[in-house]
């Protein structure tokens, strides 16, 4: 009896060890299923997007054509220097914007001093939030891609596309090369713009000369960036642009009286042969150059993204294909910003 007695004890004791020791795996396996599900992990898009004074009704458009055609987890980092932060808050969280995720991020424009040659002939061109570009990394901390958009667009496809952008192994931007889509070259040539190196770089200065590139070599538009941060950081991208920056203040290098591109031209020779290509129709580019000339209707409509570069813009006056991006305005609630009509 005894015997029996004691094989009952062991074999109760060797049934509770073997229930514990097989729980915890059980357990720690649910909590993973858990960790994984789909609606824990959507990846976050974030886009980054300047409100600059004067012109936060042209943020505001983007942002909303961007929320209004796209499922995707979008968070919006919008820059803006210390003056003007209070205004765009204000017009986001007192709109239908309000429902979307958004950080604002004040840029201190201190970083620029030494670096920036003044220019009069195009001012507008060395405000502080038209080289945020340069310093994504410090703005955005979390992200290993990022998409960086100027103020001057809208969007008519769906995000998740232009932020699923190949980039090549060791580039640390994609960007729309100038010379993508034949139907842009007939706007290109009719107002006169420059699609080349020669158009943003002086090349009687040896300096330029130097980097052996052709001056017939096809430019980008930095309008539109889809970035890999750790490459960017890996190659200290932002310190070979802030390099050029400062050459160009002892050297004279660059000028807006050439491609209007004093923010353009550094990134061209720093990127040069060294960036992937956006899909072309997710930058449908120029249509700010003319206030006469214009696309079909039908390409505009079959566009993923338009851009208004160049000096005349959608809410001025006068501007082409207004109606386009008026879609997508928001009138002010503060009633600071207005649209500048014919009628107005």
């Amino acid at each position: 009896v005894n015997q029996i007695l004691l094989l009952l004890l062991v074999l109760t004791v060797c049934a509770i060890v073997y229930n514990k020791v097989h729980q915890v795996p059980s357990a720690l396996k649910s909590k993973t299923v858990d960790l994984e599900s789909p609606e824990e992990m959507e990846e976050e898009i974030p886009v980054v997007i300047c409100a600059a004074a004067g012109r936060m009704g042209a943020a505001v458009a983007a942002i909303s054509s961007i929320y209004s055609n796209t499922e995707a987890n979008v968070l919006f980092y919008i820059v803006g220097l210390k003056t003007t932060i209070p205004h765009i808050r204000k017009w986001i969280e007192n709109s239908k914007l309000k429902e979307i995720k958004f950080k604002v991020v004040e840029f201190n424009p201190m970083v620029l001093k030494g670096k920036i040659r003044q220019d009069a002939s195009r001012p507008e061109l060395l405000q502080p939030l038209n080289f945020v570009r340069f310093y994504l990394p410090l703005l955005i901390q979390k992200h290993e891609k990022v998409i960086y958009l100027d103020d001057d667009i809208i969007v008519q496809g769906d995000i998740q596309e232009l932020y699923d952008t190949k980039l090549a192994p060791g580039h640390a931007a994609a960007f729309s090369d100038d010379c993508d889509l034949p139907s842009t070259h007939e706007m290109v040539r009719s107002v006169g713009m420059q699609n080349t190196y020669m158009g943003f770089l002086d090349y009687r200065k040896q300096a330029i000369r130097d980097l052996g590139i052709s001056p017939s070599t096809c430019s980008f538009n930095p309008g539109v960036i889809v970035a890999n941060m750790t490459e960017w950081k890996h190659q200290r991208i932002t310190k070979q642009l802030e390099k050029w920056m400062q050459r160009n203040v002892e050297e004279n290098l660059y000028s807006s009286t050439l491609g209007g591109g004093v923010a353009t031209s550094p990134m061209l020779i720093v990127f040069h042969g060294k960036y992937s290509t956006i899909n072309p129709m997710w930058h449908i580019r120029h249509l700010g150059w003319s206030p006469d000339t214009r696309y079909s209707e039908h390409f505009l409509q079959e566009a993923k993204l338009l851009h208004w570069n160049g000096r005349y813009k959608p809410w001025d006056y006068p501007s082409v294909h207004t109606d386009l991006w008026e879609n997508w305005f928001i009138p002010d609630p503060s009633g600071k910003f207005k649209l500048t009509r014919p009628d107005s």
